[in-house]
């Protein structure tokens, strides 16, 4: 961390802790990070996906037992 930085997060926690988690926020989000709330919009849409293929018939379900039985024979060479 340089000193800039080092000063910057020593002064940082002087502050308020409203005021830190809005900091926090501003920082995160000038990363271009995907948001917790990007990443939950994300998984809802794949969810709804994965739900239309399957009551369509394009997906079907596999028991655990047979996704793990063939990973077993696959990886116990």
């Amino acid at each position: 961390m340089t000193n800039l930085a080092e000063k910057l997060y020593q002064q940082a926690l002087d502050l308020p802790i409203d005021d830190r988690l809005v900091l926090i926020d501003k920082l995160l989000m000038s990363t271009n990070l995907p948001t917790q709330k990007d990443i939950d919009q994300a998984w809802s849409k794949e969810v709804e996906r994965r739900c239309q293929e399957l009551e369509t018939g394009k997906a079907k379900l596999i028991p655990g037992e047979q996704v793990f039985e063939k990973i077993k024979k696959k990886y116990s060479k």
